[in-house]
């Protein structure tokens, strides 16, 4: 994907999230009575520029993706109607919603309505097609669980917690973007286990989405290239087979498609939990990756 598709995130349709509290935006129209009103984008003329816009970005331009902002405010089928228009390559959204909390402030081990909501909106979309979702159940859940609640990254049926649990070919997974890192450090991953974030999600199934300021900023460079070079070395993809091999508070491990093994924190002692014919290919703070020999 990374050698193919170089021009994919474009801002489609966004409204700053700051003016989505119910007042005016337009005269007659808020946010909340948008479904009422049909949505000022749903407006025939506005359809058909949008549509002409995209295309031309697409031939002319030479984008071949889109990224569907705040896509929680305003339908599916808006979205579907601007993918199937336009015939991009990819296109993903964002739905960021809030995950379901317990009493002592920390996410539910179920985030199955969480999840389901992202797989909704592929499906109104279109299952077939190029849509996918950022995956904001597994950024939520890796959050916490880098934390010393290792045993979150195993979900109650024994697989991944997050989107990439249910349909990873569509869950495009990420440690940090624009609005929860950088400047606005609104959801922030733990800065100094950025890179345990960055070894699950290089690893796992899903397709991941690098951060521009941890790769060019934050002195990461070379550690995600080892990561992205291993993915890449064995065929690593958004369906690859995931087996967890043990979730505890201090010990994550998970071997995908048999060719590469993961660990996530601080417990050195797992040499028996390795198989033979493998070998160290990566590792740093609390983080170590096996690859295949």
């Amino acid at each position: 994907m990374a050698n193919k598709h170089l021009s994919l995130f474009l801002v489609l349709l966004g409204l700053s999230a700051s003016l989505a509290s119910g007042q005016v935006l337009f005269q007659g129209f808020n946010w909340e009575s948008w479904k009422h009103n049909g949505g000022w984008y749903n407006f025939l003329m506005g359809k058909k520029e949008l549509v002409e816009w995209l295309n031309w970005l697409r031939t002319d331009v030479g984008f071949d993706g889109w990224r569907f902002d705040f896509a929680k405010g305003y339908s599916a089928d808006v979205a579907k109607i601007y993918i199937d228009r336009s015939e991009p390559s990819f296109a993903v959204a964002e739905i960021w919603t809030s995950l379901a909390y317990g009493g002592d402030g920390k996410p539910n081990l179920n985030q199955d309505q969480h999840r389901q909501e992202l797989v909704n909106w592929v499906d109104k979309v279109g299952g077939k097609g190029p849509a996918t979702t950022f995956d904001f159940t597994s950024k939520g859940i890796l959050n916490v669980a880098v934390e010393g609640e290792l045993w979150r990254l195993r979900g109650t049926d024994g697989k991944a917690p997050g989107m990439i649990g249910w349909w990873p070919a569509k869950a495009v997974t990420f440690v940090d973007n624009h609005d929860t890192g950088s400047t606005q450090h609104m959801w922030p991953f733990p800065s100094d286990r950025v890179m345990q974030g960055y070894a699950y999600i290089l690893t796992h199934p899903g397709t991941p989405c690098i951060f521009y300021d941890h790769f060019f900023d934050w002195g990461l460079k070379d550690e995600i290239d080892r990561l992205v070079s291993i993915r890449t070395r064995h065929g690593i993809h958004s369906e690859s087979k995931l087996q967890i091999i043990e979730a505890d508070a201090d010990l994550y491990l998970a071997e995908i498609d048999g060719k590469v093994i993961v660990k996530l924190g601080p417990r050195y002692d797992v040499g028996h939990l390795i198989p033979g014919g493998f070998k160290v290919a990566a590792h740093g703070n609390d983080y170590a990756v096996w690859e295949k020999i």
